[in-house]
């Protein structure tokens, strides 16, 4: 999540503030095409005037913000490129499951290991480059990984070195992004500007599975990860599209600096009881959420007709996820944590579902259920905290949240296996099922959670 620029009492929401201009002194972007920055002097919004459903996709028409979407248009199409790419790569090299979470450990180590000092070089230094540097370095990566497969000499520790340094990139890029987009719309316009991101992430959930499958049928996944490769070089020349009149940070970046940026961030994060409450039931409902992406696939194998249900399971959710997606560039709650927390509780859904039930129409909708729900919520939390977090601290609170979520993810993946030995299949579903159900709602029970409401928009 993202820090906020104040400290508050714990537990309390701050108050909405003059929107600043920038990140510790950043200017606010520009295109290339020219200022996109958001106005104190009286512009009209980008969507005064237009009828309310295309005011809401309005944002659209900021420069700025469309090289934003596009770069990440093509670094999540190149994300969901490489899960089947790399997995069928190994298992053309060694046949191995093990040698699978061997490569998949190396990429999510790194990522929770160097998410918060990602999120202080996102808070000094200009946002956007920070996610091109980020980009042009898994670029190097999977296109080593794709000479190796490509020319025969590619090995397991290859693999899981260019991985890991591919994660480690992952971690720098991941907290800038929600800091950006609050830099290049204005604050009524935020809730779009999430919503048809989470919107294009969805669709390609569909898409990228779909190509990278086709692609290592026809061509070999050496193909599949060098046009992975390819989406980073898209993501990095729209991105350089952006610049800024100013840097954030001007003088060199000392240990302390860092140091004492993460004891900030700390405070920020802690002293909302709003958030802290929401991610440490996302991190456990993640992991309870990573044991049904191990046992899905063998229940599906064993008892539902084989990987075609699987494939069936993950394309209704990315279904479920683009209409979510949709819904959320729609709907204005005036609760919006409550409303998404209550939403995002679909997402238990297909683990309930699954250890019950063996209709492919039944696990179709449970799919795409969970998918709505969880891309309903998404867009919702992002805005609350650009609304509610100083952008000089965002990226840093942005850093925590996402420590936060996935550190429970590791150990899901490593406890499916036994709990399954040990349950059985949909025993260990449904038991994960009903936590899951449980935990996304328990943190209704916090006050501020239930009652914060959404931040008028300040005219711009």
């Amino acid at each position: 999540m993202h820090d906020v620029g104040e400290v508050p009492a714990r537990g309390g929401a701050r108050p909405s503030a003059p929107r600043p201009t920038g990140s510790a002194g950043e200017a606010p972007i520009d295109s290339a095409e020219g200022t996109d920055a958001v106005r104190e002097d009286g512009e009209r919004p980008s969507g005064a005037g237009l009828p309310k459903g295309r005011a809401r996709l309005a944002v659209l028409r900021r420069p700025a913000y469309r090289w934003f979407f596009l770069a990440q248009l093509s670094s999540s199409f190149g994300d969901f490129l490489v899960g089947p790419a790399m997995a069928f790569a190994i298992l053309g090299l060694t046949g191995s499951a093990g040698d699978i979470g061997l490569v998949m450990v190396a990429r999510s180590l790194p990522i929770v290991g160097f998410m918060l000092i990602g999120g202080v070089i996102a808070d000094r230094l200009p946002r956007y480059r920070v996610m091109m540097g980020s980009d042009l370095v898994r670029l190097v990566c999977q296109g080593g990984c794709a000479a190796l497969l490509l020319t025969g000499t590619a090995s397991i520790w290859q693999l899981a070195a260019l991985q890991a340094v591919y994660g480690t990139a992952s971690a720098m890029f991941t907290p800038a992004v929600t800091g950006l987009v609050r830099q290049v719309v204005p604050d009524d316009e935020l809730q779009s500007a999430n919503a048809l991101r989470s919107m294009s992430y969805s669709g390609m959930m569909v898409l990228g599975p779909a190509v990278a499958t086709a692609l290592v049928i026809l061509a070999g996944p050496g193909w599949a990860l060098a046009c992975d490769a390819a989406t980073f070089a898209v993501s990095a020349c729209c991105l350089a599209r952006l610049r800024t009149t100013a840097a954030q940070h001007t003088g060199p970046l000392q240990a302390r600096d860092i140091l004492g940026d993460l004891r900030e961030g700390w405070r920020e994060f802690s002293g909302r009881t709003w958030v802290w409450s929401v991610i440490a039931a996302a991190s456990l409902t993640n992991g309870l959420f990573a044991v049904f992406t191990v046992l899905g696939p063998v229940l599906s194998e064993r008892e539902l007709g084989g990987p075609k249900t699987w494939g069936l399971v993950l394309a209704a959710s990315g279904v479920g996820a683009v209409c979510g997606g949709a819904l959320a560039v729609c709907v204005r709650p005036r609760r919006p944590l409550r409303f998404g927390v209550c939403a995002v509780a679909g997402f238990a859904a297909p683990a309930l579902v699954m250890s019950q039930a063996s209709s492919a129409v039944l696990l179709a909708a449970a799919g795409f259920v969970g998918g709505l729900g969880l891309m309903v919520f998404n867009p919702l939390w992002e805005t609350v905290l650009q609304q509610q977090v100083q952008p000089s601290a965002l990226s840093k609170v942005s850093a925590y949240e996402w420590c936060g979520s996935y550190a429970s993810q590791p150990l899901g993946l490593l406890a499916a296996g036994p709990l399954s030995g040990h349950l059985g299949l949909r025993h260990t579903l449904l038991a994960c099922g009903l936590l899951h159900l449980v935990i996304s709602l328990s943190p209704l029970a916090v006050r501020e959670v239930r009652s914060l409401e959404a931040t008028a928009a300040r005219p711009v």
